[in-house]
């Protein structure tokens, strides 16, 4: 199972978390955030991590031509969009960037968003599922009704985001169907304050893991 720990701003924390386990690293590329880090702390922090980690820079509603510039500048291997991106969107940045992980994220308010999911499931690598906040993109702690992704089938590969913590992680997984469902990512039910990770938590999590593998 892919484990993404989100809003990574330190160097120490980003490396502890890879060793504890985790496959991708994201870094919140969005000025307006809490979580906010810069493409160069970024750089410093990825040239450390072990080249199996996926380093992911996470941005909404921004140009391409800077999503293009801080992929550069900070050597990530994946693009995660967490705005109002439309498909074209990606289409279009899938050009730019040949060869980089594209994720799509949707705050799943309905069912509704769920239908819209297979608009971007041919388009991008990945899609990503988080709760819908109506002021917030994202690292809110509200979690997404879990019954609502019963028979969500998308044509790639999907994470689940949104309130996850080490107590509620197994319960999360456990509701969820088990075609193409490649992971998890968590970012404030792991972390003392935005982008201070608790690394006991990240721990923890990984222990509660071992017993579904």
């Amino acid at each position: 199972m892919r484990v993404k720990i989100c809003g990574i701003t330190k160097l120490d924390q980003g490396m502890a978390i890879a060793r504890l386990g985790a496959q991708a690293l994201g870094f919140i590329c969005v000025p307006a955030s809490e979580r906010y880090v810069n493409p160069q702390t970024i750089r410093l922090i990825v040239e450390q991590l072990p080249e199996n980690v996926d380093r992911i820079g996470v941005f909404a509603n921004s140009t391409m031509d800077n999503i293009c510039q801080v992929v550069a500048e900070s050597n990530l291997s994946g693009v995660q969009l967490h705005g109002d991106e439309t498909a074209e969107y990606c289409d279009r940045l899938r050009e730019f960037l040949p060869g980089i992980e594209i994720i799509k994220a949707l705050r799943v308010k309905s069912r509704e968003t769920l239908a819209a999911a297979a608009i971007y499931a041919v388009r991008v690598d990945t899609l990503l599922l988080d709760a819908y906040h109506r002021e917030q993109l994202g690292g809110t702690g509200l979690t997404i009704d879990w019954r609502m992704l019963a028979d969500f089938k998308p044509q790639c590969p999907w994470l689940l985001a949104g309130g996850l913590t080490p107590d509620n992680v197994l319960s999360a997984i456990g509701s969820l169907p088990d075609t193409n469902f490649s992971g998890i990512d968590l970012s404030s039910g792991v972390e003392i304050s935005p982008g201070d990770k608790d690394l006991t938590l990240v721990a923890n999590l990984f222990e509660q893991l071992k017993k579904i593998q």
